[in-house]
């Protein structure tokens, strides 16, 4: 068998195997959408019934009746939109000190930041509630979104795409009289659109993951989240 043919039949596999592993992600959607139309006794019922005998879909407006879903609807957007404009403003800050600013320390409080990222939930956890327990922001907006607003993946990500712009866009701003406040807000940020477009997706996805499939998003969002990744230069 030639090349060519091995490489068309090994595009075809591929391509075989893949439609299998989306079939096998899409699986677990299909059967709580399948669920969420049959009635208590069919979703327990050997074997599996993958379509119910007769939908139920009396099913939504019984379950939406017995919650305040729009409150917590609201709650969840909310919470999303400000993690999410935090993380944007505050990694940029954080991003851009250490990519183009020297102090002492530097290198240190990066490697310090990024070795944040290994410390698991439940070893933060109780000690993130003592924080906002102090601060009295217990049982409030401030107590879902403060902990959230900085992250460090997100100050790992805007520094090095920052990192690789031109030292001389800044000189320049700089000789022309720009202040750093404005260097800031009219060089570095229009300069990271792909990589605010990336960490807004990723940002608003991990705060609201129960209520648009992440799927969705990229379909909207996929070429700034694809070209942010992209440039940001993960190597040192």
């Amino acid at each position: 068998m030639s090349r060519k043919a091995l490489m068309s039949w090994g595009g075809r596999l591929v391509t075989l195997l893949t439609i299998a592993g989306i079939g096998l992600t899409l699986l677990p959607y299909f059967w709580m959408l399948s669920s969420s139309l049959k009635t208590g006794s069919e979703v327990f019922e050997l074997p599996i019934r993958w379509l119910p005998r007769e939908p139920q879909w009396s099913n939504y407006p019984d379950a939406l009746s017995r919650g305040a879903f729009g409150v917590y609807f609201f709650n969840s957007t909310l919470v999303a939109l400000a993690v999410m404009a935090g993380n944007l403003l505050f990694c940029s800050l954080a991003g851009y000190g250490l990519a183009k600013f020297r102090f002492p320390y530097r290198e240190l409080s990066f490697r310090a930041i990024l070795s944040t990222l290994m410390l698991p939930l439940e070893i933060v956890l109780v000690p993130t509630f003592l924080v906002v327990r102090g601060l009295g922001l217990v049982n409030n907006y401030g107590g879902l979104i403060v902990p959230l607003a900085v992250d460090a993946f997100g100050i790992f990500l805007m520094r090095q795409y920052i990192k690789d712009l031109p030292d001389s866009l800044i000189e320049a701003a700089r000789l022309d009289g720009c202040s750093e406040h404005g260097i800031f807000w009219r060089i570095i940020l229009p300069n990271c659109t792909p990589a605010l477009g990336a960490l807004a997706l990723l940002t608003f996805r991990d705060a609201v993951i129960a209520m648009i499939p992440t799927a969705i998003i990229f379909l909207f969002f996929q070429r700034a989240f694809v070209r942010g990744i992209a440039l940001s230069g993960l190597k040192e």
